[in-house]
């Protein structure tokens, strides 16, 4: 039986399958998954726990044997079996078929690992499919990161605002864990108060990655000093350039999106908001629009692309002046060297 992942809390209440196969490529998800089912076998008299990883296919030996040693002070057992590879081998394969055959009556059994198509097609996959429960842990996509945003907030027991919600989907982009973390933390400064998009910015102002969006404001604002300075302080505090790369890349993509899409004759607030701009941040992200043209985004994604490659090693150039540069080019455009050397 398959079921998705906000199912199981429901699933669990009622009662506990003899097996379980987590899967998936969001780490946050699959972590909490599992520790539902930990619970659920505790509270189900599983007193003893015994973690097997498989390395090799001598590991699998261990399953049967673990499964038939029953401490003599523990109800039941909860077995755990983590699948680096996500593939068991022909060993694997039989080892867990052949413990599925034997009807472990006092034995609870969770595998997990990233199971590619071609596994969940496998005879191993299949019974634990028949005997049990299977949860594929599908990747949060970008739409639905708020609605995911706001149903977890509301369980942490948080009030908070759309504004709020959309800017920290904006600037997680897709990291939950990140988002998790931010969660717990706006519960801990602020769990009595509705939780605005200011709230979420202050608490934040401490992590790296939003002071880079600080810097992709300024130079959204036109302001190609404040920025240099802001881009300056961030070096001194030892802020690394593939930081500051990543959200100003992703703020040119985001430009060079809006621009095809309006140019397409989708209307610029509709595109704003099938974007996921904040709203507090679209008037700045028109300013920056009508400031900046084909010519300077193109040259944007060419200084991203040198200073990546030269703060890996792969390019010459020196990263924080081609930085420096790239800033400058998102405040104020492509403009004469002797006209920048005035403004700068």
């Amino acid at each position: 039986m398959q079921l998705k992942p906000p199912q199981l809390a429901d699933h669990l209440s009622q009662h506990l399958a003899p097996c379980y196969l987590i899967s998936g490529d969001e780490p946050l998800i699959v972590q909490e998954c599992a520790d539902a089912i930990r619970a659920a076998a505790r509270a189900a008299g599983c007193s003893e726990r015994q973690r097997i990883t498989i390395s090799g296919k001598d590991d699998w030996l261990e399953l049967g044997h673990t499964a038939g040693s029953l401490s003599l002070f523990a109800d039941r057992k909860l077995i755990e079996v983590q699948l680096p590879s996500g593939k068991p081998g022909t060993e694997g394969s039989k080892a867990i078929q052949e413990y599925l055959a034997g009807e472990q009556e006092d034995v609870l059994l969770i595998v997990s690992g990233r199971i590619d198509k071609q596994s969940q097609k496998s005879k191993w996959h299949v019974a634990l499919d028949q005997a049990g429960v299977v949860l594929p842990v599908w990747p949060i996509s970008p739409a639905e990161l708020p609605a995911w945003i706001a149903a977890r907030m509301k369980t942490a027991g948080l009030a908070a605002d759309s504004d709020a919600v959309t800017l920290l989907a904006e600037r997680l982009e897709g990291n939950l864990l990140a988002a998790a973390q931010e969660i717990e933390k706006l519960g801990l400064l602020h769990g009595e108060q509705t939780i605005t998009a200011d709230l979420v910015a202050d608490t934040v102002s401490d992590n790296a990655r939003y002071d880079a969006f600080r810097l992709v404001d300024v130079a959204l604002s036109g302001d190609s000093r404040g920025a240099v300075r802001t881009l300056r302080g961030l070096r001194a505090e030892a802020i690394q350039p593939p930081v500051l790369l990543w959200a100003i890349s992703r703020e040119v993509r985001l430009l060079a999106d809006l621009k095809r899409e309006i140019a397409g004759g989708t209307p610029v607030n509709t595109a704003l908001n099938q974007r996921g701009v904040w709203r507090n941040r679209q008037a700045l992200v028109r300013s920056a629009m009508n400031r900046l043209g084909g010519r300077d985004l193109a040259e944007m994604q060419a200084l991203s692309f040198h200073a990546d490659g030269a703060s890996k090693g792969f390019m010459q150039g020196e990263p924080w002046s081609l930085l420096e540069r790239l800033v400058v080019v998102m405040a104020q455009g492509s403009l004469p060297a002797s006209t920048r050397e005035r403004r700068a």
